[in-house]
């Protein structure tokens, strides 16, 4: 068992706490429009006062909060009034942490738990689900352990939904055994038990295992729906297996027999088919959908910049904005990646600005590498320089090593030098960047030079790695 997480310290069983002595602290300002209107503390008021009242009001408030500061200052009264340790029932509690969970805001919904388990109140099949999309938000190994543990006190690990929550944290974390023996241990598996583990494999990066375990679930009788499809395609796409994903198309027209979503199913298909290089096949099922979001046309956008369709993608980018579909970073990522295969510079940079300021899209550090990487291969090597001082964030190997392969293409020792002092410094281990700068420098004739690259490499005893091809 890993070492007990900090929320977890200081747990005593049917110890309740002072009301204002949680581990979290909240406004206490409540405004008149959000103050219950019966107190619990008052004698004269409790005559006819009842749970379920007090149900119907605390929902109605938690309901219409719109941000994050209101549901504090409901939370603060509720904890003034001593309610929830008047009615201690589960409910109440999982009211409060599935509506801080709405709001992402994981590490508050985490200590109301917290503040459940100290009351000595137990969760119920309702608690665990809700708690773990928290645990989920906030991707901490020892908190899935540590709840685990909670469901297994409770009896509650052998909950569908709890299963589900388990085997998909535990992939999430990367913690695959644990997914796989939560998953072996279920004794009626649903159709969210499969998909759990079947989603967990294929985001894991084990498309392999997760269509295995398809197949195994079709053995078992089990009907697949479309988030089982969706999660099987988008292994098969990773694998880049096109005689399979020809299968599970198959497969698709029958799961929609059954009147599953049409629109999950299609963009995995898309994308599934252009992973595979198949972009003729992915425009047919794109065509056919008779409703497209915002990840139909990127993956179609993206699937095309891929294979290097260049003048594809960009007409595609231009068609989802005229249908008036917002594309988000990732179709950016696409647009830029197209631009990049392309060499056209100036609309690389038209299409950069009009993320920032047409569309409000901060920047990722994938969009900055693809503008390093366009300038650079263009052979504005200043430009990109003078683009990775700008970031906001530290550039990392991928984009050094992007303005690399561009100093090494226009024979630019300056630049070349510049570049090879970050590479060293983030990857010293690496021989690439010596057997590049040597390869500058014999470009301009530095022959001195090349023999100082050597003697470095001698020295610190890195070797250039053959090359070799894999025997079929």
């Amino acid at each position: 068992m890993n070492s007990i997480h900090p929320l977890f310290l200081n747990i005593t069983k049917h110890k309740i706490p002072k009301p204002l002595t949680i581990s979290y602290c909240f406004s206490h300002n409540i405004s008149s429009n959000i103050t219950p209107t019966i107190n619990p503390q008052n004698n004269e008021n409790n005559i006819n006062y009842t749970s379920q009242h007090w149900a119907k009001t605390i929902s109605t408030h938690i309901t219409n909060c719109t941000n994050i500061n209101q549901l504090n200052q409901i939370y603060a009264h509720v904890i003034r009034t001593h309610l929830l340790y008047i009615h201690n029932d589960p409910f109440y509690w999982n009211t409060i942490i599935r509506a801080y969970t709405s709001f992402y805001a994981s590490t508050k919904a985490l200590y109301v738990t917290l503040g459940m388990l100290r009351a000595g109140v137990g969760p119920d099949t309702y608690t665990l689900p809700v708690v773990l999309k928290a645990v989920s938000q906030n991707n901490g190994v020892k908190l899935v352990t540590q709840f685990h543990a909670v469901a297994m006190k409770y009896g509650l690990e052998g909950s569908m939904f709890c299963e589900s929550g388990f085997i998909s944290l535990y992939a999430k974390v990367g913690e695959f055994e644990n997914a796989q023996k939560v998953f072996d241990e279920s004794v009626e598996r649903g159709v969210g038990t499969w998909n759990a583990v079947i989603c967990g494999l294929s985001q894991g990066g084990r498309g392999r295992e997760a269509v295995d375990m398809f197949l195994e679930m079709k053995r078992s009788g089990l009907e697949p729906d479309d988030v089982t499809m969706g999660s099987v395609i988008s292994a098969c796409g990773s694998l880049g297996d096109l005689g399979l994903a020809l299968q599970l198309h198959k497969c698709v027209f029958r799961a929609k027999r059954f009147g599953k979503s049409d629109v999950l199913m299609s963009n995995a298909l898309v994308d599934m088919y252009g992973k595979c290089g198949r972009m003729d096949l992915a425009y047919r099922v794109f065509s056919r959908m008779s409703e497209r979001n915002v990840s139909s046309w990127t993956s179609m956008i993206v699937g095309y910049a891929m294979h290097g369709h260049v003048s594809e993608a960009l007409e595609c980018f231009r068609c989802m904005r005229e249908a008036s579909v917002r594309p988000n970073g990732v179709t950016f990522v696409g647009v830029l990646s197209a631009c990049v295969h392309g060499g056209v510079v100036q609309e690389g940079k038209c299409y950069f600005n009009m993320m920032k300021n047409e569309y409000g899209i901060e920047p990722w550090l994938q969009h900055y590498g693809c503008m390093v990487d366009l300038l650079g291969r263009c052979g504005l090597l200043e430009e990109a320089r003078e683009m990775i001082e700008k970031m906001p964030m530290e550039a990392n190997v991928v984009i050094f090593g992007c303005l690399m392969g561009a100093c090494e293409k226009y024979a630019n020792v300056k630049m070349g030098e510049w570049v090879a002092k970050h590479l060293e410094r983030l990857e010293p281990w690496n021989d690439g960047v010596y057997v590049v700068m040597s390869n500058i420098y014999a470009s301009n004739g530095l022959w001195e030079d090349v023999g100082r690259m050597r003697l470095i490499m001698k020295e610190r005893k890195l070797e250039k790695i053959p090359g070799y091809s894999l025997g079929v």
